[in-house]
Formats: C-alpha cells, structure tokens, sequence
C-alpha cells in the first residue's frame, strides 16, 4: 500500500517501516505517541492484506484442484462410458453393493447413477463359480479377482457381465473389507466368441481341406482336412509357401498363372494337379477367396479344396461306358451312331460312298445256355479282337449289343469293296477262336450291308437296312452275307406280322395238332405217334412250321406254345385210350432249346400228365442232337429230371450233329431217330455211303441199349432195308402222312386190329 507526497510522488509504506521516527516526524510533525499509533495501523492494513490474498491464493487453488477433480471425473465418466463399464464397490463386512452407471442425459451430458444394494443378482448356476473365485482371490492365490458370470441387467434379462476388482480396504486385522473395480457386459462378445469357436469346429470338421494363405502365398492356417488330404501336418506347412504342393503335372508357369488370377480377383475357382507329402499326384477343385485381416488390413486368402481324384476318375469311366462296350472295348451302339454321321457328312462333302457291315454270330445263343455266360462273353473278346484284325484298326467297328457288331466302311467308291470285306471277314472266322491256352472255338458270322447314298441317308436307316440284310442272311443258311435291297423289306414286315399273330395264335384257337404214327418193325403195331404243329392264320393262310416256328423261338412265344402243345397232345392220346387205343402208344412232343434251357419244362410236363391222367411211361419228349449237344451240361440235369419222373427221351435227325454215341449213351436217352437225310439215300442201290452210316448207327444203338427209330421212309425198299437191318421203329409217308387227330385214331384202331390178326389169325378184323 502506499500514499503520494506533496510532491505527488507515491511512497511505499515499507519505507515508513524502514525509517519511522525521521519520516513521521519530518513530514507530519507528529508526537511519537501519535506516530506508534500509525504505526501499528499500516501494520493492521498489511496483515488484512496478506490474508485476503492468502485467501484469495487458496480460492484459485482450490477452484483448480476441483477444476482438476471434475476433469478426472469426467475423464472416468467417459472412460465408463465410451467402454460400456460399470464401476463396483463392495463391503464384504456390511454385504452392501455399490454400482456406478454413466449414461447421457438429452443433453448429451454423461450422468452418474449409484445404485446401491444388498448382494448382486448372479445367476444361480453362476454363483458358486463366482464365489469360489472370489474366496481364492481373498486367499492371495490370484493378483485380481476376475469373473465371468450372468447378472440381471435393468431391464430384468439375464445379461453376461466380465467383472474385475482389486482390494480398496481393510479391516482392523488386516483383512480384506472392501473391493472394487469394474464390470463389462460382454453378450455380443461372448456371441462373437461363440460364432468364432463354431467357425473354428467347422472349418476342423470340414471334409474339405481349408488354408488362409497370407499375399506371399504363405500358409497362415490349415484345418484338418488339409493334413488328411496333403499328408502335411499344421507344423509343417505354417509359413511355407503353397509351392511345397508343387507337382510334376503342371509347368511353373501354370502355378504362376493361377497366383496371379487369384491377386487379381476376389473370387476364383480352377482345378490343378496337387502333389502329397509322399509323391503321389491328386486332382483338386479349389475355391479361392480374398479377406482383408482385422486390424491390419492385410489381404489374406481363404483356399477350398476337395480331392476330385476319384470322381473324375468316376466320370471318365461313366464317358468310358456311355460310348464303349466294357466286354469287347469297342465303342458302342451311341458311339457307333456319332461316327456314322460324321462318317456320312464327310461321304456327302467328298461324294463318296461309305458301306455299313451288320454281323451276327451264328447259334451264339447256344453258347451261352450250353457253356455260360463266362465262356460266351470269352467268344465275344475273341470275335471282336478277330473282326478288328481283319477291318483294320483304322476302321470302326463297334458292337452292337448282344452278338451282333457293326463295321464302318469310310471312303469306298464301289459296293463291291464292302463285299469282299464281308468275305475276309466270313472267312477269316473259319479258324477257331483261340479263348486261352487250352480252348479255342469256331463260329461263323452271317453279314448285312447297306451304302450311303444307295439305300439311306441317315444312321438309322443304315443300320436297320444292314439289320435286314443281315437276317436275310442268317436265314438264307448262315455264314454269308447279303447286300440290302428294297424287296427285304417286305420280308421283314412278313415277318414283324407273322411274330404279331402268332402270339395272339394260341389263344385265338388257330393252333392244331396232326399225329404221324410210327410202325414197330417187330410186329407192325403202331407203337407212337408224333404230335406235329400247324398253323392256320385267318390273314396269312396256311403257315408252314419251317417258317414259323424259328419265328416262335427268335420271338420267345414257342414256351407259351410248347405248353399248349404238351397239354393237347396229352389230352388227345387220353382221349384215345378211352376209345380203345393200345396204352402202350406213346405221344412224342418236340421240344425247343428254348424250352429246355429257359423255361420250366419239367412243371409244364407234370401240369400235362396231370391234368390228362396219363402215366408218364406215356409221353415222349424229341430233342435235336444239335440242341443237346450245344447245351450239354444242362441239357444232362434236365433230361435226368424227365428220367426220374418216367418220361422216356428221343434224339431227333440223329446224324446231323458232331456228337457220338459214346458220348450220348451217358445221357439219360432213350431213342435215336435217324434223320431223313440218311434214309433218302437207302432208295438208291448205288448209295452205299447211306446205308452202311444207317446200319452202323442201328448197331451201335442196339449195342448201347437204344431204340432206333427211322425218319422220312417212302418206300417199300427202304422198309425192307430197315427191317432186314434190324431197325426197331420206321416212320413216313409209307407208313403213313400225319393226320388230323379223328383220321389218326381211326388210323391206330385199324392198326392195332391188322397186329391182333397177324398173331391171332382167327380174330377177326374190327
């Protein structure tokens, strides 16, 4: 504080302090008495002074410390609030909870909320876990007490809460009194966590191989799947390059390729040949996606890949079986039908001709009843190897399905060429087949052929043309070949119509029977009669049995057929007896390979007895010798289930076939018939090649224990021969022409009074 002088120069009141007595009394004359007394006034003013600044100091520091206090507060407040905390006191001895909320108001400003409470509301199932920590953190075990529990949120949910907290107070004892720290809902962690751990188990359980490759094309992380597939385990592959699955079948530049259209594109998919840890190569399908690392942003890449190995392999086989045949290797009929076409474009371009061969093997059939399935499919290698040879490997030639195969002939400029193709080929299966080391067998082929432009346009038509011809040729006695022409057709549809009614035959009741008796040599009694089938077709006439029959067996309705024939058959010799017919006459019924082998002869002969009464000593069952002999081993079961049941079995045209009669003496026979061939010869005096092949067979068949019966004899020279030749049985238009079943039942009446004369000459004829 100070004053002016007279001056108007302002004076400290320091320097009155510093010289009192000279100033007081220089400038205002006063007594010393007067001069304490202002003394100690300045004095009074000075300490008033330096208290109000002292107080007015400690204001300012007190307004900065609160200044500081409320800036520390709100700092927590953001704090709590910016990371979704809550701060906690708890009183261990008073059980009392103390939970401090920030939150904004409307204006934006964070508010504090203390709620206060008895004990915090922890799920049941928590709680023991909860407490079990918090007494090892009150032991000392652990630094923090941290928990991880559901707690009831304001809104009454159940909400999962991480808490922390540390000592803040202790008792007289030194124990734990107080705790506090902080608490964090963590529900949309805990559901990242979860969502993370469920990716994770998927990935490990993935079927699939998964790998993130960080830019380098460096192994981040595999799955399972990835060692499984790979060979390589995590260890060995984490930040190694995906070079190390490098193999042989693709060049470098091809890896480096696909790395760089994988950098270039968020997604990318291809196929490569991979290589395992021990060398072997596989095939993979890979799914390629671009992700960015959290944090970083670094580009990692998710990799997907499935072992294609097998079903690529799978694939080709299937592409392999839809145009090839599995048996022969030869490409099928699909296959077959793409190349005629390309085959026919190129002829039509060039204007050139092109031939189509249609084979089939002849009596194939027969192979596979007689000898299998196994040894038929063997002949089939072997046929197709043979026509392969002989059309050259540069010609197509596929199968077609079954025993039929086809030849493509490209680029010819005259049918001939197909017709001495057709010849090499007829010809060149005239040496027998070799199956293995130990086997060989001989079949011949008959052949179709139709020419582009000549008689089709298209695939198809070829085909059926060539098919045409080709059955033709079979018919026409096998091993040939035929070249199409239009007048086929007719026979084909001859024969479609023929198949189409004769099996609506049967049942329309234009099926017959005719019986040609057969003479017992010894005493002239008619010992058999032969059922013979006819046909009557009210849109085809009079059908011969040559020509429909093999129609019945090719069309399979012979079986249905042959049952109908074995029950009239029965029926009419039943009929017979009770009219007076010997009951020693037999009723012979022919029998078709089909039959023996494909169907159930032995239920329809028992149905035929059966149902007609007659003995079994009574029916008879022909078969060819070609038939048997073709089918042996099954023919032998079957024949032994005829001998047991009592019917008696003959071989028909005995003498047509290579068999001998050592072979089919161990077959379970009864008759031979010796085929009309050999006894047309007897009828000549100059033919003696016939005679002595019938008087051999007579008595080789006597020697062996069988009945010999003659076919097709028509004159009295050839009955004579016979009986001078010891024959048991002839049968013929000498004898008689096969007759309706009334004309042949008067026939046998007659007979049978003729025989009772000759040996009882006193009896009188009926």
């Amino acid at each position: 504080m100070g004053f002016r002088d007279a001056m108007g120069r302002t004076r400290l009141a320091g320097s009155v302090l510093l010289w009192p007595s000279a100033a007081l009394a220089a400038d205002e004359g006063l007594t010393p008495t007067g001069s304490l007394v202002l003394l100690l006034s300045l004095l009074v003013l000075l300490l008033a002074w330096l208290a109000i600044a002292s107080h007015r100091r400690r204001e300012r520091e007190q307004r900065a410390h609160l200044q500081a206090q409320q800036e520390r507060e709100q700092q927590l407040r953001l704090s709590l609030w910016a990371s979704s905390e809550l701060f906690w006191r708890y009183d261990l001895q008073k059980r009392a909870l103390e939970v401090i909320r920030v939150t904004p108001d409307q204006d934006d400003r964070l508010t504090v909320h203390a709620d206060i409470g008895e004990h915090p509301q922890i799920h049941e199932d928590d709680l023991p876990r909860v407490l079990d920590r918090l007494r090892a953190y009150l032991r000392g075990e652990s630094q923090l007490f941290v928990s991880e529990h559901r707690m009831r949120g304001e809104d009454g949910q159940w909400q999962w809460m991480r808490v922390r907290g540390r000592t803040i107070g202790h008792d007289a004892d030194g124990r734990v009194a107080r705790i506090a720290g902080t608490a964090r809902n963590i529900d949309s962690l805990r559901e990242l966590e979860s969502q993370n751990q469920i990716a994770a188990e998927v990935m490990r359980n993935m079927a699939e191989s998964v790998a993130v490759m960080d830019d380098a094309f460096r192994f981040v992380a595999v799955n399972p799947a990835f060692s499984r597939m790979t060979g390589y385990s995590e260890d060995e592959v984490i930040g190694r390059e995906t070079s190390v699955l490098n193999g042989d079948r693709h060049e470098d530049a091809f890896y480096q390729q696909a790395r760089r259209a994988i950098q270039a594109q968020e997604a990318w998919s291809g196929e490569m040949w991979q290589q395992r840890k021990d060398g072997s190569d596989f095939l993979c399908a890979m799914q390629c996606n671009q992700i960015r690392e959290t944090g970083t942003r670094n580009r990692l890449y998710v990799l997907v890949t499935s072992d294609i190995t097998e079903r690529r392999r799978i694939e080709q086989e299937l592409r392999y079986l839809a145009n090839y045949d599995p048996l022969t290797n030869l490409p099928n009929r699909t296959l077959l039908s793409e190349r005629l076409s390309r085959a026919i474009v190129e002829a039509r371009r060039r204007g050139t001709r092109l031939a189509l061969l249609f084979l089939d093997l002849d009596n194939f059939k027969n192979v596979n009843d007689s000898l299998g399935h196994a040894t038929g499919d063997r002949v089939l290698r072997a046929a197709a190897q043979r026509l392969q040879e002989v059309a050259g490997q540069d010609r197509t030639v596929a199968r077609i399905s079954g025993d039929e195969f086809a030849v493509v002939l490209a680029d010819i400029t005259d049918p001939a060429e197909a017709d001495q193709c057709a010849t090499r080929i007829i010809t060149a299966f005239d040496a027998p087949l070799r199956l293995d080391d130990r086997y060989e067998f001989t079949i011949s082929p008959s052949i179709g052929i139709s020419v582009f432009p000549d008689h089709a346009q298209v695939p198809t038509e070829l085909l059926k043309h060539a098919d045409t011809a080709m059955y033709q040729a079979k018919g026409g006695g096998k091993r040939a070949f035929l070249r199409y022409a239009d007048a086929m057709d007719v026979d084909i549809r001859r024969r479609a119509n023929l198949i189409v009614a004769l099996r609506k035959a049967a049942g329309r009741g234009e099926l017959s029977l005719v019986y040609q008796p057969e003479r017992v040599l010894a005493d002239g009694r008619c010992g058999a009669v032969e059922a013979l089938l006819r046909w009557t077709s009210p849109e085809h006439g009079n059908i011969g049995p040559d020509e429909f029959i093999p129609l019945a067996e090719e069309s399979g309705v012979i079986v249905e057929i042959g049952e109908w024939v074995l029950q009239e058959a029965c029926r009419t010799l039943a009929s017979w007896q009770r009219a007076g017919v010997d009951p020693r006459v037999k009723v012979s019924v022919n029998v078709s390979a089909l039959q023996l082998l494909r169907s159930d002869l032995p239920g329809a002969v028992n149905a035929a007895l059966r149902d007609s009464g007659l003995p079994a000593s009574a029916l008879e069952l022909e078969l060819t010798e070609s038939v048997l002999m073709a089918n042996a081993e099954v023919a032998s079961e079957r024949l032994r289930t005829f001998r047991t049941l009592g019917v008696s079995i003959a071989v028909d045209d005995f003498g047509t076939g290579y068999s001998s009669l050592s072979y089919l003496h161990r077959l379970p026979i009864n008759t031979l018939k010796i085929d009309k061939a050999f006894i047309d010869g007897l009828a000549s005096p100059d033919d003696h090649e016939d005679a002595t092949i019938t008087t051999t067979i007579i008595a080789m068949a006597r020697t062996l224990g069988l009945q010999v019966v003659a076919e097709g004899v028509e004159t009295a020279g050839q009955l004579s021969f016979l009986e001078q030749s010891a024959c048991d049985v002839a049968q013929g238009y000498w004898i008689s022409r096969p007759l309706p079943a009334e004309a042949c039942l008067q026939f046998l009446l007659e007979a049978q009074a003729r025989a009772r004369a000759r040996l009882d000459p006193a009896t009188p004829p009926a």
